[in-house]
């Protein structure tokens, strides 16, 4: 079986969650016999005419092309549906003939990679790993920092979400209560409606052609539900190795508690939320202690607002990134991890992954990270953005005996990665089957 994986972005340059799954994908693939190919954008120049440049490279033995994007000129559309991207997909189908294209997310490669895959009868499929279908932003989070709790009926309320980024917007809009938004949709919120009206219908009709659309949570699927016939659409967990992380000891109470954060260094995931919560906390025992695992190069300003939080406060530290394979060692180093984002995550690797190793995780009450941490079973929920109720939950750690190790025996391991490839392969095996069938009775 010959797969493409399509991406926006891969190791070792990025490393959040789609690119990590995506590069896990490839290798269990190529462990199971399938040929692989993965297809990435590596970087984007405003400087360089509009156009792209495919470099081939090979990471860990993984085939990748990584594509250079130049922007200077491109045309409107070009993050949702770029022709430059559509057209080398097109042909690169057309000389390896993939069995199956797997699309990750969106965000960046486009609908491109669905059209290309229709007009060379390949079969698609589509992970999603986050809103990019149905929010510009992606996150479902405003550009004040609020939740969407679902896409308005009116875009130009999108469009005005997408001036909140800009502090000359941001700042007239908290001022007035909200007025300059409605002020500003009524005057000049035509533009922006027709713009995002054709985004909106150009990636809900790629979407729609999709043979099949995978939902790691069933949250995110709720979500879908209304835009692909039920055929379409199936959740499928996530699953972990567990040979690498079943090994690590169980945590066990002592006169330090060892909180982690462990991913992506970015204002949605709430760090500094978590910071402020623990230094809030009275004086006592045990003493906690919090490490902040991840690249912080990646927002550098973000980055500086966290170093400020943290002060002088000698508990809190950043140890930077780490590679996935030192995984299990980050892990044995803490005792609770905390996943505390303030957007509707999907299916957080970090949450699996920390229930792998047995350890309870604290969690936002929200989306897909509710879904997988039971409440009093093997973590605790907090109110979403509220850095109060997670000082509580914290407090309770230390306060309350035995609470540790009851969450702790509360785990039930996640998925393994075999179960999910397993039910990934048949879903792969069934496309083909069936468009054998149809290319069979048609003839």
């Amino acid at each position: 079986m010959r797969i493409l994986l399509t991406v926006h972005h891969f190791p070792p340059r990025y490393s959040a969650g789609a690119e990590l799954y995506t590069m896990r994908l490839a290798r269990e693939l190529l462990r199971r016999g399938c040929e692989v190919e993965v297809v990435c954008v590596e970087t984007l120049d405003p400087d360089q005419a509009f156009g792209l440049r495919a470099e081939r490279d090979r990471y860990e033995g993984i085939p990748v092309w990584r594509l250079h994007l130049g922007l200077r000129d491109a045309p409107a559309h070009w993050s949702y549906a770029n022709p430059a991207i559509e057209a080398w997909l097109s042909e690169r189908m057309r000389v390896w003939q993939p069995d199956i294209m797997h699309l990750h997310s969106g965000y960046l490669i486009g609908v491109g990679a669905l059209t290309a895959a229709r007009e060379q009868g390949i079969i698609s499929v589509v992970t999603l790993h986050d809103y990019w279908f149905l929010c510009p932003r992606i996150t479902l989070l405003r550009g004040d920092g609020s939740l969407c709790h679902q896409p308005p009926a009116d875009l130009a309320e999108c469009a005005w979400c997408l001036q909140l980024d800009q502090r000359r917007y941001r700042l007239p809009e908290q001022i007035s209560g909200g007025l300059a938004g409605k002020a500003w949709i009524a005057l000049a919120g035509h533009a922006g409606r027709a713009a995002l009206r054709e985004r909106r219908e150009t990636l809900r009709q790629a979407l729609s052609q999709a043979d099949l659309v995978i939902s790691p949570s069933h949250f995110l699927a709720s979500l879908f539900s209304d835009l692909l016939a039920p055929e379409q659409l199936r959740v499928l967990r996530i699953g972990i190795d567990h040979s690498r992380l079943s090994s690590i000891r169980p945590v066990q109470a002592g006169p330090i508690l060892r909180l982690g954060y462990i991913g992506q260094i970015a204002p949605h995931k709430g760090i500094h939320l978590l910071i402020m919560a623990l230094k809030s906390l009275p004086r006592g025992e045990p003493t906690v202690e919090l490490t902040i695992f991840g690249n912080t190069g990646q927002h550098p300003t973000y980055t500086r607002h966290l170093r400020q939080l943290i002060g002088d406060n000698p508990h809190i530290h950043l140890a930077g990134k780490f590679s996935h394979d030192q995984l299990p060692e980050v892990l044995s180093k803490v005792d609770v991890v905390v996943v505390p984002s303030l957007w509707y995550e999907n299916s957080p690797l970090s949450i699996l992954e920390a229930h792998a190793a047995g350890r309870p995780v604290i969690t936002a009450r929200l989306g897909g990270m509710a879904e997988l941490v039971r409440d009093n079973v093997d973590g605790l929920h907090f109110t979403p953005n509220d850095r109060r109720d997670l000082a509580r939950q914290l407090q309770r750690l230390r306060s309350e005996k035995g609470l540790l190790e009851r969450l702790q025996q509360g785990i039930q391991p996640p998925p393994s990665i075999d179960d999910e490839m397993k039910m990934l392969i048949q879903h792969y095996t069934a496309l083909l089957e069936r468009r054998a069938s149809i290319r069979g009775q048609s003839q």
